[in-house]
């Protein structure tokens, strides 16, 4: 059941019991009446669904500690913006270091013995299978070799993508084991968001939607994105499905874990609209007061449209109006068949409507 304000409520009723009231009296020409107007227009409209949702970084990360051993030196402080592949920690590797030489020196030395043995085979003066043992001996020495290389890398953690860093856990001199957390780092050049919306509108969700998301963190600005992806499942409880969004971030104010809310826009489309205060009600039927001028002047008739989506301030009509015509948008109250008007300037009228050229037909008045 709709609900109507009583002003739009009282106008429509006089406006069907009271068509001839505007009469000024037997034999006399009608008053114009003010009366502000506004364009039907097309613009951008798509249909508005609201969610809450949490941000993430576009590529998150804890650094970590892969082995138990002594920190030598930290190369970064709290909140650092770190490039990918820059050193971050150091760990104590001098034994490492020493086994790490002396599998270079196996390495070179089983080269040499394996070309040796290569070319006295070439002259016939040694057999296939001594070849086949040095060979097997340098595999042996380079697999070594990579693995002493994989322990050194192990104490030498880096960047592994740009991004900030978070607070420093640990300091040197300090003992870490497996999975001990030293800091955090998040790519947040651009942001994820993710959100659920109820499966009634899987058929319209798609990527390249666009959003716009606010928080109580920053007033009233918004931070515009576009869909990414949707989930491949809908949750069997809520009945919801999982919508991913990314926000670019290029001044870095989003964070991590910071609660959005959201405004997904589904079907965006070029649609007419009208001011909403031109929309006058009667049950369940929508009418607008079009204008018309003739050599009499400007009047108004009210015809029925049907209306679609509401954004503040516009209703769109799906039908029943075409772009450019003008409606009341104020004054339609005093506005009856045939009525002869005058268009003044107000909130809801066109900017140049009150300058347009008018006839007034009240006696004694010049136009």
């Amino acid at each position: 059941m709709p609900v109507f304000s009583i002003p739009i409520l009282i106008s429509t009723l006089v406006w069907l019991a009271a068509p001839n009231a505007w009469a000024s009296g037997p034999g006399e020409k009608p008053t114009a009446v003010p009366v502000v107007a506004a364009e039907a227009h097309v613009q951008p409209l798509s249909e508005r669904v609201e969610a809450l949702g949490t941000l993430q970084a576009d590529e998150s990360v804890a650094i970590t500690s892969q082995v138990t051993e002594t920190i030598s030196v930290v190369h970064f402080d709290d909140g650092q913006r770190v490039r990918a592949g820059d050193p971050l920690v150091e760990m104590t590797s001098a034994e490492e270091h020493a086994l790490l030489e002396e599998a270079r020196v196996r390495t070179r030395e089983a080269e040499r013995q394996y070309e040796r043995v290569k070319s006295l085979v070439a002259q016939r003066s040694a057999s296939e299978s001594l070849l086949d043992e040095r060979k097997r001996d340098l595999d042996t020495a380079r697999a070594l070799l990579t693995a002493i290389e994989s322990r050194v890398a192990d104490r030498f953690i880096k960047a592994p993508f740009d991004g900030v860093l978070g607070l420093r856990n640990i300091s040197p001199g300090a003992l870490v084991e497996p999975g001990a957390l030293i800091t955090t780092l998040d790519d947040d050049r651009l942001m994820k968001l993710d959100f659920s919306v109820p499966s009634i509108h899987l058929a319209s969700l798609q990527p390249g939607l666009g959003i716009e998301a606010t928080s109580s963190a920053f007033g009233a600005r918004v931070f515009k994105g576009v869909v990414r992806g949707v989930d491949s499942r809908i949750d069997p409880v809520t009945r919801s499905v999982r919508v991913r969004a990314i926000l670019p971030n290029p001044d870095f104010t989003l964070k991590p874990g910071l609660l959005m809310r959201v405004v997904l826009l589904l079907d965006p489309r070029e649609a007419l609209t009208v001011p909403e205060a031109a929309i006058l009600h009667r049950g369940q039927e929508h009418f607008v007061l079009r204008l018309s001028e003739d050599e009499a002047g400007i009047t108004a008739e009210r015809i029925r449209i049907r209306i679609g989506t509401r954004i503040p301030g516009w209703v769109e009509v799906r039908d029943g109006l075409a772009p450019g015509e003008r409606v009341v948008t104020e004054g339609q109250e005093k506005v009856r068949p045939g009525q002869p008007l005058r268009l003044i300037a107000g909130p809801g009228s066109s900017p140049d409507e009150a300058a347009k050229p008018q006839t007034d037909t009240t006696p004694g008045r010049m136009p």
